[in-house]
């Protein structure tokens, strides 16, 4: 298991992009065969805003591990955190490391990017995508990415986890939020039995949709665990789902000095329907 682990850990940032890159075109073929929605766009003029974006969070994302070396190395000497109360299995660890920085680095925060108002205006980004594909996966607006950033380093602190872990958690991360956002028909009791562990492409699209009550719903990212703990879970009819969002429908999803200029768009409104 430790063996496993320092693959992780001492994996190069070469193999890291790559992981990126595979996932993605994995399920950019996937959803080009197997499609939920037939969109009428162009797929590849669509993906220029979101890889953008990518290339922005790929950015911060390696400035911000630099940046917070630093942390890890204090944690390793300091022997702070939850992990260093009790004597477990490293397994076992893992997996509470994992639930952690699931609840806190993804639900906690996207919970919070939809009920305060100026993260709102950071998230719109993310909804304002009419045609929600696997790329959608990749579209933050980088304020966006570095708050998901901070929160992800808080559980990190308050387990006291190894740097590892957390490099594994963002494996399965990408893995997931690719997965999620695809247009991706899988078949419906498949993706129904799923929904209740995971987060499947199904219960996502209800997320995406342009209007509330769906769009303050199902804000997991791996597991849905949480979703129906906090009662924010739902899955109906996938028909019924139309993206967007109500407050941004007016602005062009496919320009990305839009798309970054709509958390300080007054033409935005700020209170949806």
């Amino acid at each position: 298991m430790e063996g496993f682990l320092d693959f992780f850990e001492n994996m190069p940032i070469w193999m890291k992009a790559g992981w990126i890159f595979f996932v993605l075109a994995v399920f950019w073929i996937l959803e080009g065969n197997y499609s939920q929605f037939g969109f009428k766009y162009r797929k590849w003029r669509h993906a220029k805003v979101n890889f953008v974006l990518l290339l922005f969070v790929m950015i911060i994302n390696a400035v911000f591990g630099i940046a917070t070396a630093g942390v890890f190395v204090w944690l390793a000497e300091s022997n702070f955190g939850l992990l260093h109360l009790f004597e477990a299995p490293i397994w076992v660890e893992l997996l509470l490391s994992i639930l952690v920085l699931d609840l806190i680095a993804q639900y906690t925060v996207h919970f919070l990017l939809h009920k305060v108002p100026a993260m709102w205006r950071l998230h719109l980004v993310h909804h304002s995508d009419k045609h929600v594909d696997v790329t959608t996966g990749t579209r933050h607006h980088p304020v966006d990415f570095i708050i998901r950033e901070l929160f992800a380093l808080g559980a990190v602190v308050i387990m006291g986890m190894p740097i590892a872990f957390y490099f594994f958690y963002r494996i399965i991360s990408v893995l997931f939020t690719y997965f999620t956002h695809a247009n991706m028909a899988l078949p419906l009791w498949l993706d129904r039995g799923l929904s209740y562990v995971i987060v499947t492409p199904n219960m996502h699209k209800f997320h995406h949709h342009y209007q509330l009550p769906w769009t303050d719903t199902n804000y997991g990212n791996m597991l849905s665990i949480w979703d129906r703990i906090f009662g924010t879970f739902v899955y109906g009819n996938v028909e019924d789902i139309q993206y967007g969002i109500d407050v941004a429908d007016h602005r062009d999803d496919e320009s990305i000095g839009v798309q970054l200029g709509i958390p300080f768009d007054g033409s935005v409104r700020k209170f949806r329907q």
